[in-house]
């Protein structure tokens, strides 16, 4: 049922879906613990989560540290992104290397986040849908996340809206980091 495909960042995973549409309208598997089984990743799933987002809004970079960290799946339910991973992962091969792919509700596309690795995106419509599914709860103690126009990647936004906690957090080259 699921596609899988690597990317350059190692565990980093992009599914890909069947999107089923009829007169009725369209359907999707995004989650099956057999099929997740089956292709080796994760199903123990512990918390959902979703965001509505204007055009031009700038989340991330977020993640948990141990013991909190967690592995997420993002998908977009309505609209479309540019979804942004950072690998913070200290012994990577890859570390401090960063991957973007353009995510949308009609793309049948999703991404699967080991742990490790920080997180954010870049709203490209007015009320884009992102749903995230990770495998730890939240905790304001672990929660951390790295400022996102540090990570040397161009968001093309001229002016992106962004939250007050985004703006406080750390730039990569000041985060001390426990990956």
């Amino acid at each position: 049922m699921f596609e899988i495909i690597d990317t350059p960042l190692e565990g980093l995973k992009i599914l890909k879906t069947k999107v089923f549409e009829d007169n009725r309208g369209v359907f999707k598997k995004i989650f099956s613990a057999d099929e997740y089984e089956r292709l080796g990743l994760t199903t123990e799933l512990r918390e959902s989560y979703f965001s509505v987002n204007k055009q031009d809004v700038i989340r991330g970079m977020h993640f948990q540290v141990p013991p909190a960290d967690h592995i997420k799946i993002v998908y977009v339910l309505s609209g479309a992104i540019t979804d942004v991973v950072l690998d913070i992962r200290k012994n990577s091969k890859t570390y401090e290397e960063v991957y973007s792919i353009k995510l949308s509700a009609d793309d049948g596309q999703f991404i699967y986040i080991p742990k490790g690795f920080a997180h954010g995106f870049a709203s490209l419509e007015d009320n884009t849908i992102v749903h995230y599914l990770q495998t730890s709860c939240y905790n304001a103690e672990c929660d951390c996340g790295i400022s996102y126009d540090s990570i040397g990647y161009n968001w093309n936004i001229e002016h992106p809206i962004v939250s007050g906690r985004d703006l406080s957090h750390p730039k990569l080259a000041d985060f001390k980091n426990p990956f």
